[in-house]
């Protein structure tokens, strides 16, 4: 199964305080250690609300808000995304990250297509395995 691990933002982060040296080279060893047990696919951490900006869809309205956003707690300053075995695989791996100071990690699981039931019908897997596809080739 692949979960998305996500890193909650906080007051530093969103004043776009950057990790030093130290806490970078804690998390590239980290991030190694995933990559080797096959378990990370994906990571990035983001920047702060201040660069983003949201787009609310009402009807056929249309609405842009820029950053930045209050209530840090509630937005995204990074994430992973992992493939484990299970739940708890990934609580297990999560508990060894080199995070501190009160930092909150959510582990949400990812829609796989079997999840979809009927509703994804062949035609729609086959749309979905070419997008794949062709995002892939992007890279």
């Amino acid at each position: 199964m692949r979960v998305m691990v996500i890193v909650k933002a906080n007051k530093d982060s969103e004043a776009g305080k950057l990790p030093d040296t130290s806490e970078l080279a804690e998390m590239g060893k980290y991030n190694e250690e995933l990559v080797k047990a096959g378990i990370m696919l994906a990571g990035e951490g983001l920047h702060a609300s201040s660069k983003g900006a949201r787009v609310r869809f009402e009807g056929s309205k249309r609405t842009v808000v820029d950053g930045p956003f209050t209530e840090a707690k509630e937005l995204v300053a990074g994430f992973w995304l992992w493939q484990v075995k299970s739940k708890e695989e990934a609580i297990e791996w999560l508990k060894r990250a080199p995070f501190g100071g009160g930092t909150e990690v959510e582990i949400r699981q990812v829609f796989e297509a079997e999840d979809f039931g009927e509703a994804f019908t062949p035609e729609l897997r086959e749309q979905e395995e070419r997008i794949r596809a062709q995002a892939a080739k992007r890279k």
